[in-house]
């Protein structure tokens, strides 16, 4: 009986979870419509004031001033977006949407699989396009994201998708074009409920670890170089980090970590690396500049994990890497990452604050992004040729307190801006307006 009323409690739970699947996608684009008048921040530090964009199967063909464009207003359709801003979609970085629908239901988890060396698990046929999470990411232009697996040593490998979709097939942009690794702990903290001082200590298993890792990358390189008698699908899957067609990810803090992993990556010949996290990264930020190694930066709202740190050490962390000249973005991992991506402008936002411009901080989750998951030839910003997957918002979509998003658009289809929780304010707006 035990068991059954835990079988029941699945099946009530994936029920609501699909009674709350997202809408309908979008459906493709068949007649021309411009956008005039808005602001369009183009992602690349460039500002157009009262602009116009035409978009055409899909795609950008005009963005420029207004009254340099004439256009015919009985063949396309027209957005009056006076007074609006228009920029690229949000793209997530580093993120788990559509692995994890409820995580105290098994069935809908997918973010972890089994073992320690997992360069074959292709995080891509675990998205779940149809997460009721995915589409409250829209009304804040949130729009494209990375989806990584997480666990082990070598967690799988990563994609990058758009968040409209019928299925994992529809969504995909770039397949398994990352690798992601969790490096080694070079410190620990003491296991304080066995009685160990909490404080942090050498992690005596450092050099062992690392060892095993660069171990297994040479194991790997050698079988993709030999004949390869044996199908060893780990090994196999490796072989992109070597000859440049995948990109490396190395999810590591602090400042050791951090220039052992490119080393490391050096040794291996990896010539894209991207580090994760980065909690110190600023402090070897040259370092990584003359190795010209990017960085997802961790969620910028979070606190100092040193007692000698500042203050707002986290929070100016995205100004030094600017400062110094290295390619940085911003991921929303820590605790409720999922939820916390559609606070990603705002993070950005936090960056003005601390010193970088707001076309600065734009870029962190546009133009930046896009290049580091090489999807910039067609994302990123608003420029001729590229999709046209952007948003209109009545204000500076940066600050929580204008950012309302109108219009959003993915290759050119019209998004609808409804979810579970923009039906549950109406659903409730009108239980109190009754009652007045």
């Amino acid at each position: 009986m035990k068991n059954l009323n835990k079988i029941n409690s699945v099946l009530f739970m994936l029920c609501i979870t699909i009674g709350f699947a997202q809408q309908t996608p979008a459906p493709k684009q068949t007649k021309d419509f411009a956008i005039v008048g808005a602001t369009a921040h183009i992602g690349n530090g460039t500002i157009i004031e009262n602009s116009i964009i035409i978009v055409s199967n899909g795609k950008i063909t005009t963005i420029r001033p207004e009254g340099s464009t004439p256009i015919t207003r009985q063949v396309i359709d027209i957005i009056d977006a006076k007074g609006k801003h228009v920029y690229p979609g949000f793209i997530v970085s580093n993120g788990t949407l559509g692995l994890v629908e409820v995580d105290a239901v098994k069935a809908s988890n997918d973010l972890v699989e089994m073992g320690a060396f997992n360069p074959h698990i292709r995080s891509i046929i675990a998205y779940n396009a149809e997460s009721k999470i995915i589409e409250s990411m829209r009304p804040n232009g949130v729009l494209l994201g990375q989806v990584v697996p997480r666990g082990g040593r070598i967690t799988g490998t990563s994609s990058v998708v758009q968040y409209d979709g019928w299925n994992w097939e529809d969504a995909a942009i770039k397949m398994d074009n990352g690798i992601h690794i969790n490096w080694p702990n070079s410190f620990s903290r003491g296991r304080w409920w066995l009685g160990e001082d909490p404080g942090l200590k050498p992690n005596k298993d450092y050099a062992k670890q690392v060892k095993k890792l660069n171990d297994y990358f040479n194991e790997s390189k050698s079988y993709n170089k030999g004949s390869k008698g044996e199908n060893h699908l780990p090994y196999a899957a490796l072989a992109g980090v070597f000859d440049g067609s995948k990109h490396l990810y190395i999810n590591v803090d602090d400042e050791k970590g951090i220039t052992d992993a490119v080393n490391f990556a050096n040794s291996q010949g990896v010539s894209k690396l991207t580090i994760v996290g980065g909690y110190q990264a600023a402090n070897v930020a040259s370092f990584l500049k003359q190795n010209e190694v990017s960085v997802f930066l961790r969620r910028v709202h979070t606190r100092p994990e040193l007692e000698d740190d500042d203050y707002d050490y986290t929070f100016k962390q995205a100004k030094r890497l600017v400062d110094a000249g290295v390619l940085v973005s911003l991921e929303p991992s820590g605790q409720m990452e999922r939820m916390n991506s559609r606070n990603l402008p705002f993070y950005a936002g936090t960056t003005v604050a601390y010193g970088l411009t707001k076309e600065q901080a734009l870029q962190l989750i546009t133009l930046n992004a896009a290049k580091i998951m090489g999807i910039d030839d067609m994302y990123g910003t608003l420029e001729v040729g590229k999709s046209a997957t952007l948003f209109i918002s009545e204000g500076d979509a940066l600050d929580m307190r204008t950012n309302i998003v109108t219009h959003a658009f993915i290759d050119g289809r019209h998004l609808s801006l409804e979810t579970h929780q923009t039906k549950l304010w109406k659903r409730y707006s009108k239980k109190y307006s009754q009652q007045e």
